[in-house]
């Protein structure tokens, strides 16, 4: 599992980088300011959870069952937070309406705010140093 989990964090790592470039020099002329920001948004929250799935992918404090679940809300939580938010700030460029899926958006948030609780969780069940 923790091999999955720092492939994937990885993974959104790269992604995070790329997609933040594109942002910035390949969606500039073809949306507006605060879309640019919207998307910009999507790629920082993809980045953090990225940074998280590799503390929890490498650590020995976290349990290998909140391991898997930490992975999946993320993972999940991800697609949907960030996805939705791509989708949303590049509305204008696609035929398909991402406004009508816009409610994953919050979604995605509650289930990367699932991801930190269940990490507290592991961490308040540690026996004292």
């Amino acid at each position: 599992m923790n091999k999955s989990i720092l492939i994937t964090a990885s993974i959104l790592g790269i992604l995070s980088i790329v997609l933040g470039a594109f942002a910035a020099h390949g969606l500039k002329s073809l949306i507006s300011a605060e879309m640019i920001d919207t998307f910009e948004t999507g790629v920082k929250y993809q980045m953090y959870h990225a940074i998280l799935l590799l503390f929890v992918g490498s650590t020995t404090l976290v349990t290998q069952k909140a391991k898997k679940t930490i992975f999946y809300l993320v993972l999940v939580g991800v697609l949907f937070f960030s996805g939705s938010i791509y989708g949303l700030a590049t509305n204008v460029l696609s035929s398909f309406d991402f406004k009508s899926i816009g409610f994953i958006t919050p979604i995605g948030g509650l289930l990367l705010i699932l991801s930190w609780v269940v990490l507290l969780i592991n961490f308040l069940k540690l026996k004292k140093d």
